[in-house]
This record gives C-alpha cells, sequence and structure tokens, in this order.
C-alpha cells in the first residue's frame, strides 16, 4: 500500500531530515553565524555528493546534465539556497524566528500555484482539504508558543493575532517562502527524468557560487575561518549538511518528481511541528495543549494524501 505513495513517503522523510537539520543548525548558528553556518553546510554537502557520485557512477561531479538541467536547477539553486535563505534567516533577526515560520507555510500554495502556471499540475478536492488542514495545523501549533517581554500586555495576556509587526521582516519572511516555493517547482521542472541526487548536486554547486559571492562583497570570510576551526560547531554543521542540503534536498526533489510539488511541499512543510517532540524530549521545552493539537490536526491533513 505504501509503495503507492513514493512522493508522499520522500517527502515525510525530508520533512524529517530537515528537522533534525534545523536542530543542529541552530546550536551551530548560536555559535558561529548563521552566514558561516550557510557556506560551510552546502560545501560539505558538496564532498557528500562528489563521494556518493565516485561510489555510484564514477564521477565527482554531475554528469549527463544537459542545458536544461543546468540552467533551470542553477537558478532553483540560486533562488532557494542563496535568495530564500538570506531572505529567511535576515526575518528570524526582525520578526523572530516564530512569526517566520507561519509566514512560510506559505511556501506550499506559492509552490502549488508556481506548478499549475510551469507545470500544468492539477490538486483534487481532497490534497485541497490535506493542504488547508495542514496549514491549520501547523499555524495553531505555532502560534501557541509565547511571546515574552514587550508583546505581553499588561493583563498579562498575549494575543498573537494583535501584534504589529515590521514590514521589512514580514516581506523578508514572504521572500523565503517564496523562494521555497518557486524553488522546488524549478528544480522539478529542470530535473525532469534526471538523477535527483545529481540534480541536488547541481544546485547545490550553484548555491555554494551563490554565497561565495555574497561572503565575498561583504567581506566575512574571516567568520568563515573562525567557524572551521570551532570543532562543536563544525560537528554540528556535518549533522546538519548530510541530512539536510545533502539527503534533505535530495528526497525532496524525489517527491516531487512522484507527486504534485504542491503536494510535496505541504507534507515537507511540517516540519515546525515534528520538532516539537525533540524540542521536549531532548531540549525538556514545555508545550501547550495548542501545540499538541496542532500536530494532530497536521497529521490528520497529511493523512488525507495516503486515503
Amino acid at each position: 500500500m505504501l509503495t503507492h505513495y513514493p512522493g508522499e513517503l520522500a517527502a515525510l522523510a525530508t520533512a524529517v531530515f530537515w528537522t533534525l537539520t534545523a536542530l543542529a543548525f541552530e546550536t551551530a548558528a548560536r555559535k558561529v553565524g548563521s552566514l558561516a553556518v550557510n557556506l560551510i553546510r552546502l560545501f560539505l554537502a558538496m564532498l557528500f555528493f562528489g563521494i556518493f557520485g565516485l561510489i555510484s557512477n564514477g564521477s565527482f561531479f554531475p554528469t549527463g546534465a544537459g542545458a536544461h538541467q543546468w540552467i533551470w536547477l542553477s537558478v532553483s539553486g540560486l533562488i532557494g539556497f542563496v535568495l530564500g535563505d538570506l531572505f529567511l534567516f535576515q526575518s528570524y533577526v526582525v520578526i523572530s524566528a516564530r512569526i517566520s515560520m507561519l509566514i512560510m507555510a506559505l511556501a506550499p500554495p506559492i509552490a502549488a500555484i508556481t506548478g499549475w502556471i510551469l507545470m500544468g499540475e492539477t490538486l483534487d478536492a481532497k490534497s485541497l482539504a490535506g493542504m488547508v488542514i495542514t496549514f491549520f495545523g501547523i499555524s495553531l501549533a505555532i502560534l501557541s508558543r509565547k511571546d515574552n517581554g514587550a508583546n505581553n500586555s499588561r493583563r498579562g495576556f498575549v494575543n498573537p493575532f494583535k501584534l504589529k509587526y515590521p514590514a521589512k521582516g514580514v516581506l523578508l519572511a514572504l521572500g523565503g517562502a517564496a523562494g521555497q516555493g518557486i524553488g522546488l517547482v524549478l528544480s522539478k521542472y529542470g530535473m525532469a527524468d534526471y538523477d535527483p541526487f545529481a540534480a541536488s548536486q547541481i544546485r547545490v554547486l550553484t548555491g555554494v557560487t551563490g554565497f561565495v559571492i555574497v561572503i565575498s562583497v561583504y567581506g566575512y570570510w574571516r567568520k568563515i575561518k573562525d567557524a572551521v576551526v570551532n570543532l562543536p560547531a563544525m560537528k554540528k554543521i556535518g549533522i546538519g549538511a548530510f541530512f539536510g542540503p545533502f539527503m534533505g534536498v535530495s528526497f525532496s526533489l524525489i517527491a516531487v518528481k512522484h507527486t504534485s510539488s504542491g503536494i510535496a511541499s505541504t507534507i515537507m512543510s511540517i516540519v515546525p511541528v515534528l520538532i516539537i517532540v525533540p524540542s521536549v524530549f531532548i531540549r525538556k521545552e514545555k508545550i501547550s495543549w495548542h501545540e499538541v493539537l496542532g500536530a494532530v490536526v497536521a497529521v490528520a491533513g497529511v493523512t488525507l494524501f495516503f486515503i
């Protein structure tokens, strides 16, 4: 039965991989900064892909890709890895990670719309219902998190729907969501029947190139050097690079290869819910009933894709 849903299962695996990645990169970013983490993780992923390529087909670099693959996968890498991640990480600083993650839930509908425009993809009523329920569950779980300090009212009541956020932060988070959604569809369009791992390697190579340019422009190479000699941070970046740009991105392309971009992106968007479990049992964080209910609702939405 499960073998009938290779795309959906690959998307679920991607969500798990990205959950592990988020935990690892969060710790590393606190030690050496997000920009250093971004470049090093992609560089390590490039090595992982190269080793995998040597073992699987005898070549360190992707082979057999035509102009169509190189052009569109490179554009996808620039939009998803470079622009999208730059916007997303900066939005964390301006409006907090919680609000940014909520806005990132817009990535699936952006992917669905992009897939409809570029590839003529369609979604049936059941899939649309699953998307809506999953979005609601994710939003409920994220919005249940308490705000601190300035966000508390005089009576101690927190109403997240009445918060006012800087337009800059909202636009940055929207840019991150757009980068993820559009980048995923462009990956599918550029990949076609090409190998997902080789396609991911092309995206990573482009991402590395893009971040090298960004870091050179801003003169952050000293921070990169300091990050490389920080062994605890490098261990976390290594774990994150394996489960993120290597396994996660590759499985995301497997997902969109076997199902629609909107469905794949929706299932992969449950990361904010999945991360609750390790947050409780590993980091000993307290969760509210809103978060538990949100997780249940999100899982119920995902199950609609398998019925």
